[in-house]
């Protein structure tokens, strides 16, 4: 496993979702952390990462106004595929169904994050948001951020494939010879703090025992049925349900990610 090393670094935070199993509600996470972080005055920008796969336009009720293919083949620029969302967050969709994106490759990974780092002048903070899994892409992607928020819920497979990223994240490093940020954990569908700070307390250990890596807990989510009404109605919960539980939990991430450009942050977002 290799990546290219003349990818440039973004003149901003870039900070990466991902997660070991899918269903995990990493997607969610994202999207309702890019509206929070815009709506907050925090210029963001969302890129969907899972790109033969991707569904923040469907999380959103967005349109794509062009295929990614179109933009490694240069056809369209980087700024004809960007939609704006709800609170005015600037996101990059992606594909769904195209096979030939499933696996992207060194080179549309490099075309995509030279493109973004061109266009990140004009942003504040980037907010990725990857396929499932512990792919290449997903390595190599994780590998360029700055910070790599890992999704995880109290399921034992979850946990399990969540001790997989982090593995397969250390081995990349190792391989590449890169200094990779260690992921931060979320866990979401907790019952309360308690429940999060034991799955929490369980991935730190054993990252520590067989990687040398302390993961540190970084934020939890609740159950919530108004997460599940929101994406039915496409809406971010953010915005649709802010005085939320999971609402508000999302905004302390969000404030952690971005505390010295956050210009208002509580239980409300405009």
């Amino acid at each position: 496993m290799t990546m290219a090393l003349d990818v440039p670094r973004l003149p901003c935070p870039f900070v990466l979702v991902t997660g070991g199993k899918g269903g995990v509600g990493k997607s969610t996470l994202a999207a309702n952390l890019g509206v929070a972080l815009s709506a907050a005055g925090v210029e963001t920008l969302l890129l969907d990462l899972d790109l033969g796969l991707a569904n923040l336009d469907v999380i959103l009720g967005l349109e794509r106004r062009a295929d990614p293919l179109d933009l490694f083949a240069r056809r369209r620029s980087f700024e004809d595929c960007v939609v704006r969302g709800p609170g005015g967050l600037a996101v990059l969709p992606a594909s769904s169904g195209v096979y030939e994106l499933a696996h992207a490759g060194p080179e549309r990974r490099r075309v995509l994050l030279e493109q973004v780092a061109r266009a990140a002048t004009g942003f504040e903070l980037v907010l990725g948001d990857t396929a499932a899994g512990i792919g290449e892409d997903v390595l190599a992607f994780a590998a360029a951020a700055d910070r790599v928020l890992l999704v995880t819920t109290p399921d034992p497979a979850a946990v399990t494939d969540a001790y997989a990223v982090l593995k397969a994240l250390d081995a990349w490093s190792r391989d590449a010879g890169l200094e990779v940020a260690t992921p931060e954990l979320v866990v979401n569908l907790a019952s309360g703090v308690e429940e999060a700070r034991r799955v929490a307390g369980r991935l730190r250990t054993v990252s520590e025992r067989f990687l040398a890596r302390a993961p540190r807990f970084q934020g939890w989510l609740p159950r919530s049925r108004g997460v599940l009404t929101a994406a039915l109605a496409q809406r971010p919960f953010v915005l649709t349900e802010p005085e939320s539980l999971v609402a508000k939990r999302v905004l302390l991430l969000a404030q952690d990610l971005a505390p010295g450009l956050l210009k208002q942050i509580g239980g409300h977002v405009r």
